[in-house]
């Protein structure tokens, strides 16, 4: 059974990844109409995935005889200004998560809730690889700067099956 201040936590955590789903959908719309078409398949994937771990943590939840409690929808900005300015708040958003993440680490070990600390470090490994891939990506933008932002386009999805991704 799924202690209480796990549970509370736990569905904390599904709205914070149901508003990355959101976000990273908004962001994709975003620079498909800028002409963007590399960026926005690669947040199109990203947003798909962060509704994938929502749907993990409701499952969890709901498995542990807890009661997963699905948000109501959160409006994300639907504009950016430039493509480096929204990468830069993709990096703070998953550094965000990820302190979400360790906030559920911690909440585990005070409550004695081993089985839910294990089952989380694959969100923690997950936040490492998250993170990673936003400063890579950074470090390319700073690379290619605003002349070359057409190969970047081009190549941005190669990025992302370099990483991994679930």
């Amino acid at each position: 059974m799924l202690n209480k201040k796990v549970e509370e936590i736990l569905n904390t955590q599904v709205q914070k990844e149901d508003y990355s789903s959101q976000l990273y959908l908004s962001m994709a719309s975003w620079a498909e109409t800028e002409g963007f078409s590399g960026v926005a398949g690669w947040l199109y994937a990203q947003s798909d995935e962060e509704r994938l771990h929502m749907l993990k943590l409701v499952e969890y939840i709901n498995e542990r005889d807890g009661a997963a409690e699905i948000p109501g929808m959160e409006k994300p900005p639907k504009t950016f200004n430039n493509l480096p300015e929204m990468f830069d708040a993709v990096l703070e958003h998953e550094r965000y998560i990820t302190a979400s993440i360790n906030e559920i680490v911690a909440v585990c070990m005070q409550e004695k809730d081993y089985t839910t600390h294990n089952w989380i470090q694959w969100f923690v490994q997950e936040q490492i690889e998250e993170e990673a891939s936003a400063k890579d990506i950074i470090d390319k933008l700073n690379l290619v700067g605003d002349k070359n932002l057409y190969m970047f386009d081009r190549d941005i999805m190669s990025m992302r099956s370099a990483g991994n991704k679930e």
